[in-house]
């Protein structure tokens, strides 16, 4: 039984398989060979590179293919749009019939090609095309349309056929120039160019860096360029498009004979030069092969006469003029696209800051240095003063403030100049500007350079970079800057003097001076008026460490307790701790002591509770207290909620008794 079955099925496949062979490529070919006669062209339209169209007026343009540009030939020299070519080609490449007579049935049904709208002689419109630039050899005729009016017929290039088309082949064919040619006159992207030179009054030359983002002048001098705004110039100018094709009434002077403004920009193995003439006098005639929109827009342009090199065209250019315009950024180059930040330096590639006063002798040297990252831990590098005061043979060591010296950072990465004073500064001048004895000194080192400074090479050292600051001898509203070994003189905010760069210790200090572990608590809390020699309050704190709920101010009291566990300044106003602290002008003595003893965990059983003791000083400024510690050698400033909880606890207000009712008057 099942030998029959198998048999069976064996037959049915070997039936089908014949059945696929016999019929179905057949029908495939068939479908196949169909479709390939209703394709009005064949392997002569695989490649166009030339394309003409024709009318009985004669040439209405003429398209030519290098490689996969496409350039219009007639009725002017330019570059053609991408993408109205394409539309033209693949209606070429994949022009269908919906159906299709023999030319030689016509004389048997009594009817001629001028019934169809083909005249040979001065046909309406004739497209020719072909395989090589400059040349055509395949002619196609088109003739009316169909009665329908969405098809119309076209005399096959042989002659021998009328085929009924639809029109969307005579819709591409007849687009305006102003939709042909390429809308653009600079055509390299940002991305690829490599080069830009402007040639007005002055040369200016500038090259992008080689695998890196950076732009240099060239010329009129070694610089460093902003990248931002040469790649701003090079949108805007990448913007800039034909207004007006001037075929009558040039100007006496063409721009590539003398031209006013001069911009090439190199790209990858290309290069495209935009010349700017004369402008255009508001009373010239202009006429066009095509014209943009006016700009109703509220921004001032100048028209000027322009043309792109190697190509006859002349046509007008709208550039925009006005403060920070690109006709400003043409005419001031050397200074518009200079980069104006005055250190070329990676934050995190920072690992030392060393901060001096040359002016001031008496201020120590201090260095900011960047610890090794705690192990397994995503938290960021510690850093560390090192102190060296004058004499001292070892230097002094304290933790920084990280937050700090990032902002330190961040503000000489963004030092900026306000404008370019010298960049060939003579001896007085140097002198005159304060950089004899810099009013500050600051070294960054790092653990890599950036691509090598072309304004400082080989001055620095190869993994430091020195930033001197100075006052010019008869004070304005700027300080001045330069990097040391560079020639070039910036003119600078004063706040990095005043506020960004302290020679100070406490400056830089870490305000985060004690924080508890987890398992750590406070178990008593004494404060004494040392002015009194008086006990303000003594609290014995519960397991948690915290005050007994009946005890007075006991709001204040946790208050005092949280800024205890986690003890941050808010400002160091001097270095070291002192038994009597500068307050409103004068030295005055501690006012206040406040001890905390503490519970440690793993503590041995028996051995004395360590106790932390602040000094403090009396409120002033209505905000401000001070408080001086010994263990932690500092003077400074308690943050907010700890004054406040303070005041609560050591303000006592006693009005009286009340005075007695006044008599009334009968």
């Amino acid at each position: 039984m099942r030998t029959k079955v198998t048999l069976v099925l064996v037959f049915l496949n070997v039936a089908l398989f014949f059945f696929i062979f016999k019929f179905e490529r057949n029908w495939r070919t068939e479908r196949a060979s169909l479709e390939a006669r209703r394709r009005v062209l064949g392997p002569e339209a695989a490649d166009i590179r030339s394309l003409t169209v024709r009318n009985p007026a004669g040439v209405l343009y003429t398209l030519n293919r290098t490689g996969e540009i496409w350039q219009l030939a007639q009725p002017l020299d330019w570059p053609a749009n991408p993408n109205a070519v394409s539309r033209i080609i693949n209606e070429l490449q994949f022009l269908e019939h919906e159906t299709s007579f023999a030319v030689a049935d016509l004389k048997t049904n009594g009817q001629s090609l001028a019934d169809y709208g083909i005249d040979l002689e001065k046909p309406k419109v004739t497209v020719a095309f072909g395989n090589t630039p400059g040349a055509t050899t395949t002619q196609l005729i088109l003739g009316d349309t169909t009665k329908i009016g969405n098809r119309l017929y076209l005399l096959s290039p042989d002659g021998k056929r009328i085929h009924v088309v639809r029109r969307a082949l005579a819709d591409s064919l007849a687009l305006p120039i102003d939709q042909l040619r390429a809308d653009s006159l600079i055509t390299i992207p940002v991305f690829e160019a490599r080069t830009l030179r402007i040639q007005s009054t002055t040369r200016v030359a500038l090259h992008r860096e080689p695998a890196s983002p950076r732009w240099t002048f060239d010329t009129p001098i070694v610089a460093r360029a902003s990248k931002d705004d040469t790649e701003r110039a090079l949108n805007e100018l990448g913007a800039l498009r034909a207004k007006t094709f001037v075929n009558d009434t040039p100007p006496a002077t063409l721009p590539s004979a003398a031209p006013t403004y001069r911009i090439t920009i190199e790209g990858n193995n290309r290069r495209e030069t935009l010349l700017l003439g004369t402008p255009v006098p508001p009373s010239a005639p202009t006429t066009s092969t095509s014209s943009a929109p006016a700009n109703k827009t509220a921004a001032a342009t100048t028209d000027y006469y322009a043309q792109i090199e190697g190509r006859a065209a002349l046509f007008t250019v709208a550039l925009p003029t006005g403060p920070q315009s690109l006709k400003d950024t043409l005419d001031q180059a050397q200074e518009r696209l200079r980069e104006k930040r005055v250190l070329d330096f990676d934050p995190a590639a920072v690992t030392a800051i060393t901060l001096r006063a040359p002016n001031t002798p008496s201020q120590p040297t201090l260095t900011l240095q960047r610890l090794e990252a705690p192990a397994n831990s995503a938290e960021a590098a510690p850093w560390q003063i090192i102190r060296r005061d004058a004499g001292d043979t070892a230097p002094q060591t304290l933790p920084a403030d990280r937050a700090a010296v990032q902002r330190l950072l961040e503000q000489l990465n963004l030092l900026a100049a306000q404008n370019f004073t010298s960049d060939a500064p003579t001896a007085a001048d140097l002198e005159n500007w304060g950089f004899a004895r810099p009013e500050r000194e600051v070294t960054l080192t790092l653990n890599k350079l950036p691509t090598p400074n072309p304004s400082a090479s080989g001055l620095n050292n190869a993994n430091t970079l020195t930033l001197q600051l100075g006052l010019a001898s008869q004070r304005d509203n700027f300080a001045y800057a330069r990097q040391l070994g560079a020639a070039f003189i910036y003119a600078v905010n004063p706040d990095i003097l005043r506020l960004e760069t302290p020679t100070t210790a406490a400056a830089w200090r870490e305000r985060l001076l004690l924080e508890l572990p987890s398992g750590a608590r406070l178990t008593t809390l004494r404060l004494t008026d040392l002015a009194t020699n008086q006990s303000v309050f003594d609290i014995t704190l519960d397991d948690a460490g915290r005050p007994p709920a009946s005890a007075p101010q006991a709001p204040a009291l946790t208050t005092l307790v949280a800024a205890l566990r986690t003890l941050r300044a808010k400002h160091f106003p001097q270095d070291g701790f002192t038994q009597k602290v500068l307050l409103l002008g004068e030295d005055r003595p501690w006012r206040y002591r406040l001890d905390a003893t503490l519970a440690l965990p793993g503590a041995a059983v028996g051995a004395p509770a360590p106790v932390t003791s602040l000094l403090l000083s009396e409120r002033f400024g209505g905000t401000q207290q001070l408080a001086g510690s010994q263990e932690f050698n500092a003077v400074f400033e308690l943050e907010q909620s700890a004054v406040d909880a303070l005041w609560s606890l050591t303000y006592r207000a006693d009005p009286g008794p009340a005075p007695a009712p006044a008599a009334v008057k009968k």
